[in-house]
């Protein structure tokens, strides 16, 4: 079973990453937006708009359908995202290398299975137009961010 890194466990325990990432699933949930109101097809442009007013440049890799958020160096990790948006749901990995050596690359989805339990799930965020979009990506930043400077403070 993949394990994750025991800095990276620290950071995430350090910031209530499953609390927090739960409160997002459960407001965004199959219930306020059932399976036949979900935002299946979207404007790339629009999600790189959404992505850009949250402070990251991004691109969208056409051949993979994600969209990567540019790596940032902090001291000596550098931090990414890639964000993948399928039927209706939103699926983020971030990506943590430390002096180039990859330490975390797994779906935020999995962080609690690997935290808690192995059949402790958090569902992915749903969501049906493009205000819930951002509001999702708005919330699910804002704990990156917290989780960039908790592990970056452990040094």
């Amino acid at each position: 079973m993949i394990e994750l890194r025991p800095k990276i466990k620290k950071a995430l325990f350090k910031i209530d990453f499953v609390n927090k990432y739960e409160q997002i699933s459960k407001h965004f949930d199959d219930k306020r937006t059932p399976s036949d109101e979900r935002l299946r097809y979207f404007d790339g442009e629009i999600i790189i708009e959404s992505i850009s007013q949250n402070g990251y440049m991004v691109i969208f890799e056409p051949k993979e359908k994600y969209f990567k958020i540019k790596e940032v160096q902090i001291k000596d990790y550098t931090f990414s995202a890639n964000i993948i948006l399928d039927n209706g749901m939103v699926d983020l990995v971030w990506i943590v290398k430390e002096r180039g050596n990859l330490i975390l690359g797994l779906p935020i989805s999995e962080y609690s299975r690997l935290l808690i339990a192995p059949d402790y799930r958090i569902k992915k965020p749903i969501f049906g137009t493009y205000e819930d979009l951002d509001e999702i990506f708005e919330s699910c930043f804002k704990i990156f961010e917290e989780f960039k400077i908790a592990l970056v403070s452990m040094e």
